[in-house]
């Protein structure tokens, strides 16, 4: 059956509006009340690209602290990469990584540190010792009078104990924040301390020195900032994480797009591998060429969602790496690899105790390791997604329909999303859909990036969807770039995802994240360095449409000229406040255009409403230097039943109206 062909039923006749808000195929007609749409329309993709978790989101201050870095990673990285050997005061010794009787199996490397001689303090100035510097990425930020938590596993290998002088310290030598530890075991144990930085530095670096000769192990070597989002331990980057949840976000994706089904089988992101202890932990290459610790795991990104109100959203491989594994990326996707099918009873069961992890009693297996973590009480988990934008093959295929068809017998509570290929349109699209609708899958992943001009002149594309089939997950998308003309492109398109929202149930931009110097995918939401970030005018295009959602939308509310593909608009409320919230877009870049905006279906309006403008140079963008080129302006705005409203050239204005 072709998705664009078949009728709808008689009550959702498609309707041609010349001249509305819509000014295109809508589902229904809405003469007295609203059409209802999702209430999960927009939300986030998180994915550790562009240094998004460690380095970035996830607040560990050390890099490599498991000594876990490998050649395989990158050619020039090994397990002592991000460590100098140091020996100030004449001191000397020796480290090495040994991995004979590790903290944990998943954790298999260590270092041993041998304090041969240590000198004498007078004799420079200074602390001496044998020890290990970390510099941690690009620089520790520390600032003044705030607390540190510092952690690390230790094995005295010596008789004697072994003490440790350990300090934040500049690069001139001066320490800004110090502690001592003394070894106690000759088993493996958890040390930890508290240091409290006496000014503010940005490229701080732990030095952790055996202050009296002896042998050690040390591993999994910590130091996090006391002040994360929400003061959560092993927690997230207090300000990255805010801006997050000013977004009003309706759902989290994660752990990502291609970094779910991974650079070939060994790499398939694994959920299980990511939660409990974090010396536990498996950790692994990441498909972007770097590292990954999964210290931000299945629990905090579970945590997270529900710290800042959003519903969560994993997803996990369908039994499939990535197409473009073995470094095919864009060259024809010849690299998709198939769990073996004697393998996929036990993949399927990985599944469903995901599942059982995220929502099950505590007296069940899985939720009692939930529970063991710190959240007896359930996630809420509602959704989850299986496979990414995978090539559509009958490996594919087989192994998708065998893990749906599990989950929707065992969890029928559970709405499973499907996917659709990479593009917005081809074989795999076409392939994805048809398989799709024979499965009967609530829910399709499509993904898509591509020019402003396509968004414009596709912004009808839902339209023309069946409202008695699938829904659509718009799992990632962007126009390429992140000038203020790609954010009002994108801006016009979201308005089509609002009149469609009743058979598009969720959308979200990507990539969110790219560290400064870290980026392998040049259009993203948020930049950031250690110290700051820069909000682009797509973000602020998101923030406005998700913290003004809605669940009811009415067409024939704003109206303009048909003819015009550089306006849009849409009107919806929010039946919880029951706020009604108007969106104008004007992607004319040089011309202000009017809008006629009729009211009088809404009762008892207050006439004093809010106004948020986005607007500026089409080619205006906001960078870690000039963060401040593009941002919204908010101000007061007096409505009445009808009015004209003139979008200023390339821009997207919310109007937000109180009921009485």
């Amino acid at each position: 059956m072709n998705r664009f062909t078949k009728l709808a039923s008689f009550k959702k006749i498609i309707l041609l509006a010349g001249v509305a808000c819509s000014c295109a195929l809508v589902a229904q007609s809405q003469t007295t009340g609203g059409k209802k749409i999702s209430t999960d329309l927009f939300g986030l993709f998180f994915e550790d690209i562009n240094y998004a978790a460690d380095g970035g989101l996830y607040a560990e201050m050390v890099q490599n602290r498991s000594f876990e870095y490998s050649p395989a990673e990158r050619r020039e990285w090994n397990p002592f990469s991000y460590w100098e050997y140091i020996t100030p005061g004449y001191s000397y010794g020796k480290i090495s990584v040994e991995t004979n009787e590790p903290v944990h199996a998943n954790n298999p490397h260590y270092m041993v540190l041998t304090a041969e001689h240590v000198g004498h303090e007078e004799s420079f100035k200074g602390d001496a010792g044998v020890g290990i510097k970390n510099p941690g990425f690009e620089g520790m930020v520390v600032k003044a009078g705030e607390k540190y938590n510092l952690s690390f596993f230790a094995r005295q290998l010596s008789e004697k104990a072994v003490t440790l002088k350990i300090s934040l310290q500049k690069k001139d030598g001066k320490n800004i924040a110090e502690t001592n530890i003394s070894t106690a075991s000759k088993d493996w144990k958890k040390y930890t301390a508290t240091l409290t930085a006496s000014e503010t530095y940005d490229t701080a670096s732990l030095i952790i020195l055996a202050a009296t000769e002896g042998q050690l192990a040390l591993d999994v070597i910590s130091l996090f900032p006391q002040n994360t989002f929400k003061g959560r331990a092993n927690g997230l980057r207090a300000d990255l994480a805010q801006l997050l949840a000013d977004m009003h976000p309706a759902f989290i994706r994660f752990p990502g797009g291609c970094l779910t089904h991974g650079d070939g089988l060994d790499n398939m992101y694994r959920w299980k591998n990511t939660i409990g202890p974090i010396e536990q932990r498996v950790e692994q290459r990441n498909i972007w060429g770097y590292h990954q610790t999964v210290g931000l795991g299945y629990y905090e990104y579970f945590q997270f969602c529900e710290d800042i109100g959003a519903k969560p959203l994993p997803v996990l491989p369908a039994a499939v790496s990535c197409q473009n594994s073995g470094g095919t990326w864009r060259v024809g996707g010849t690299g998709q690899k198939a769990l073996p099918m004697d393998e996929m009873q036990d993949y399927i069961q990985e599944v469903l105790d995901l599942i059982e992890w995220a929502n099950g009693p505590v007296t069940s297996e899985w939720g009692a390791k939930r529970a063991a973590a710190g959240h007896p009480a359930s996630f809420n988990l509602e959704y989850i997604g299986i496979g990414n934008e995978d090539k559509i093959t009958p490996e594919f295929e087989s192994r998708f329909k065998m893990i749906y068809e599990a989950v929707k017998a065992k969890h029928p509570e559970i709405t499973v999303i499907g996917t659709a290929g990479p593009f917005h349109s081809g074989e795999d699209w076409e392939k994805g859909w048809q398989f799709a609708h024979q499965l009967q899958v609530p829910v399709v992943d499509e993904h898509y990036y591509t020019d402003p001009k396509w968004f414009i002149s596709n912004q009808y594309r839902y339209d023309k969807y069946n409202r008695d089939s699938s829904e659509v997950y718009l799992g990632e998308y962007a126009s390429w770039g992140n000038k203020l003309r790609n954010a009002i492109a994108e801006a016009v398109y979201m308005t089509s995802l609002e009149r469609n929202g009743d058979v598009v149930r969720m959308a979200s931009y990507a990539p969110l994240f790219a560290k400064d110097k870290f980026t392998q995918w040049t259009t993203d939401m948020i930049f950031f360095n250690n110290t700051t970030a820069s909000l682009t005018p797509n973000y602020y295009v998101q923030q406005l449409f998700s913290a003004n959602r809605g669940d009811l939308y009415f067409s024939n509310v704003i109206k303009k000229d048909a003819k015009d593909s550089s306006l849009a608009a849409s009107c919806v409320q929010d039946s919880k406040t029951s706020d009604i919230i108007l969106k104008l877009v004007n992607y004319d870049s040089a011309v202000a255009k009017t809008m006629k905006v009729d009211l009088s279906r809404f009762k008892k309006m207050q006439p004093a409403a809010e106004k948020t403008v986005l607007t500026g140079d089409a080619n205006a963008q906001n960078t870690l230097q000039e963060k401040n080129n593009i941002t919204p302006v908010t101000s007061a705005y007096n409505i009445s039943k009808t009015f004209n409203y003139t979008a200023p050239p390339m821009s997207l204005t919310v109007i937000r109206i109180k009921m009485k």
